[in-house]
């Protein structure tokens, strides 16, 4: 038996396989790799908890991403037996989230390294020195027009916390760090635009002035790109030669933009020498599966070659954000490295054994849920005090007066479709309910009031027509989007459900938007009084795509 998208779509929001006019549409199957290999064609992914994607395909190989959804400017630190990625968050807080894994491949939530509002936190960098774990940070702080854009450092025992405060380092105006230890045993930051200073013994201030040490290579004028934008630099020493990757082009803009290149140098002081086989990594044409690929990490794994770990947008699904992928690289026999996944479009062979844990599950409300799962958007301090989780329901106070101000508390989604349902109660002069949340001026969603629903479209709400009359404080919400298409739904009793309507969000990205940003699923309270969510639940969709190959 076949499915099709239509078929997907109508079985959601049917409500698990019963249409509103009573015909009966089959359930897909559960085993979505399994299917797709018994048609004889590659699985595009496979299933993991709730069924959301999971790169270990069982069979000894993978499919990228590794981790799926916004996962930006990826920093990956091995420790021994134990790989620690950190992303930057920009005003998602808690922010610097922290996932665990042992393969490359399968990765775990563990922490969030920073609580206290500092600013948009962009790309990061995690290093480890004798027993302490260090990240350095940069923030963009529109709120201080004298230091808008400093360098902050964090440290901790353990990668699981606890972590310091924020440490200013008074290193301004720069991004995208990247921690060095030099053959004279000394520490080091680079930055964007080739830029250098030496740190402390203790990493936690500068020891010298900024230094320019690096021009980037020459991208060809003809190329489609961005801009030059060198950035993103991360140091590895290996075979005599310290490697500095870089990211070039621009991390988003047209497809082609983004891409890694490589120079070496045998002294951490240079000088740098541009590898004959820039860039390693690139977006070469928009047919590719995968665009903007860029800001890479090159580690060794668990099985001893090498690999690449950055970002990249799925093709058409910029709305994802730029999520996780993992590339084979080899060294060559003249010492410089060589990408060799191709355009990630097939299975690659597994780095480790597999089959550990990988993910997180996104229905329910856990106590822990808040910094591993939920973070709040651009919050005011002491903005946690806003949200308690007990017995399986978030009760959240609220704050301004819609969406936009009221910092709605946002979770990652790395399907291409997928359901979330709800039930929300009110009180007092509330408005509350399920959002899809670019930025405060990019958003659309479903809300309940004290009269009426509130549909909110594009940043503004609905008029025309306006959201159905509800005189009830305690509605079910439904939310269904399949790859860029949303349809909002409502319920009395989560049984009997009507659709509200439904929008195109492929426009709500960075391109249009600017800000890095992703397209998250998540919940708000705004007016005076709260509400109390109950009942979430999540499930990814299967594409037909993704379940059978014709």
């Amino acid at each position: 038996m076949s499915y099709n998208r239509r078929d997907t779509i109508r079985l959601a929001l049917a409500g698990g396989g019963t249409l509103a006019g009573g015909a009966l549409l089959p359930q897909a199957p559960a085993d979505a790799a399994g299917a797709a290999a018994e048609a004889g064609g590659a699985p595009l992914w496979r299933p993991g908890v709730e069924g959301q994607r999971r790169a270990d395909l069982g069979n000894g190989t993978y499919r990228n991403p590794v981790l799926a959804g916004d996962r930006p400017d990826p920093n990956v630190l091995k420790d021994g037996e134990d790989y620690y990625a950190a992303f930057s968050s920009f005003l998602y807080y808690p922010g610097a989230p922290i996932w665990h894994s042992r393969d490359l491949v399968n990765w775990t939530p563990l922490a969030a390294a920073v609580t206290m509002p500092i600013g948009s936190i962009w790309a990061l960098d995690i290093a480890k020195v004798g027993d302490t774990y260090y990240i350095y940070i940069p923030a963009l702080d529109d709120a201080d027009p004298a230091r808008p854009l400093k360098t902050y450092v964090v440290h901790a025992p353990s990668m699981a916390g606890p972590w310091s405060d924020p440490i200013d380092l008074h290193l301004d105006g720069m991004i995208d760090p990247g921690h060095a230890i030099g053959e004279d045993g000394g520490r080091y930051l680079f930055f964007n635009g080739g830029n250098r200073v030496r740190l402390s013994d203790d990493g936690l201030s500068a020891a010298g002035a900024v230094s320019h040490v690096y021009d980037g290579w020459p991208i060809p004028e003809d190329w489609i790109i961005e801009g030059f934008a060198l950035e993103g630099p991360k140091i590895t020493r290996h075979g005599g030669w310290f490697y500095m990757f870089s990211g070039q082009g621009g991390t988003a803009g047209p497809p082609t933009s983004h891409m890694v290149v490589v120079a070496r140098s045998h002294s951490i002081d240079g000088p740098w020498e541009n590898c004959l086989h820039n860039p390693i990594v690139r977006t070469a044409s928009r047919e590719e599966p995968w665009w903007s690929r860029g800001h890479a990490t090159a580690l060794e794994g668990p099985d001893g070659r090498w690999w690449l770990v950055y970002h990249g947008y799925e093709n058409g699904l910029r709305t994802l954000g730029r999520q996780m992928l993992l590339e084979p690289m080899e060294w060559t026999a003249d010492g410089w490295p060589g990408a060799t996944g191709g355009d990630l479009g097939r299975p690659l062979s597994m780095p480790g054994a597999g089959g550990g844990d990988h993910g997180q599950a996104l229905s329910g409300f856990a106590p822990d849920a808040i910094g591993t799962r939920l973070t709040f958007w651009a919050p005011r301090s002491g903005y946690l005090d806003r949200a308690r989780i007990a017995d399986g329901a978030l009760t959240l106070s609220t704050q301004g007066t819609g969406p936009a101000d009221a910092s709605p508390l946002l979770f990652v989604a790395g399907d291409r479709s997928y359901e979330i349902e709800v039930e929300v109660a009110i009180e007092g002069d509330t408005q509350a309910g399920l959002l899809l949340f670019y930025n405060e001026k990019l958003f659309c969603g479903l809300g309940l009031g004290t009269e009426r629903l509130h549909a909110w479209r594009i940043g503004q709400e609905e008029r025309w027509p306006p959201g159905a009359p509800i005189d009830a404080p305690r509605l079910f919400l439904r939310l269904v989007m399949e790859e860029n298409v949303v349809t909002f739904l409502h319920s009395p009793d989560g049984r009997r459900w009507t659709k509200e309507r439904s929008y195109e969000v492929g426009g709500y990205n960075h391109n249009v938007a600017d800000g890095f940003l992703s397209l998250r699923p998540g919940f708000y309270a705004a007016g005076q009084g709260r509400a109390t969510f109950r009942g979430l639940t999540y499930r990814a969709l299967a594409d037909v795509e993704d379940v059978v190959r014709a």
